[in-house]
């Protein structure tokens, strides 16, 4: 993108038999107006946690053609902006920045459908400044025996350990205030992950590999703004 460094996640798999990156199942640009500035209201399909977590206090603003997302003082969890995704192998691109140190954008893969793990949660990919995290989260601290266990303080050393291996740390370095290009690709268990370009490393994990993504939740413990946001899927 001229004059701006664009961010786009891309979430995909080999799909040498459709462009660009599979069959396109939803975009939204946010170049859109609320019709008020008292409550959340995303539109075209989005939904969020602020009834239900933060008082019903706004926490997600369409402004400059870009939706803005910041959590409220009286929120007991993180803004979470949900949409349904619909792929086994496929694709999330968008562009993002983040604002300041300590900010963050989480693209959380789920199904609700599964009852295996807490509230669905499939797989991440977690944007910092310093760093890009990606997370299995179905079979790691999400797994319910597992999330049981950690909450209560009894996970053995084993476990622990085990648990080390179920994410993966890979250093980054952006700076505050920029649009930055990110490219994310998943293929069976295996996610790697790319930004303007230059990989930054993979992952590989079963619970990357779940046959169903069902919904896509934007993750954000404190503030980020996101913009031209597409889903992709690669084959049937």
């Amino acid at each position: 993108m001229i004059g701006a460094i664009t961010f786009a996640i891309l979430l995909t798999t080999s799909c040498a038999d459709d462009a660009p990156h599979g069959t396109l199942i939803f975009a939204d640009d946010f170049n859109r107006a609320e019709s008020q500035e008292l409550v959340d209201e995303p539109g075209k399909g989005w939904k969020t946690n602020s009834r239900s977590r933060a008082k019903g206090n706004k926490q997600v603003d369409l402004k400059d053609g870009a939706l803005h997302i910041f959590i409220h003082q009286e929120a007991d969890h993180g803004v979470s902006v949900v949409h349904d995704a619909g792929f086994r192998d496929g694709a999330v691109e968008l562009r993002f920045k983040l604002e300041s140190e300590g900010d963050s954008l989480g693209l959380n893969f789920a199904d609700l459908k599964c009852k295996e793990v807490h509230a669905g949660h499939l797989f991440a990919v977690r944007i910092h400044l310093h760093r890009v995290l990606l997370e299995d989260l179905k079979t790691g601290k999400m797994d319910l025996q597992t999330r049981k266990l950690r909450q209560s303080n009894r996970l053995s050393s084993e476990q622990k350990q085990s648990l080390k291996g179920k994410e993966k740390s890979l250093p980054n370095k952006l700076e505050p205030a920029k649009w930055y290009a990110l490219l994310v690709e998943i293929d069976g268990d295996t996610l790697k992950a790319s930004i303007d370009g230059e990989e930054i490393g993979s992952f590989q994990s079963e619970g990357i590999a779940h046959p169903t993504k069902r919904t896509l939740r934007l993750a954000v413990p404190k503030n980020a703004v996101v913009d031209d946001l597409k889903i992709w899927r690669c084959g049937e």
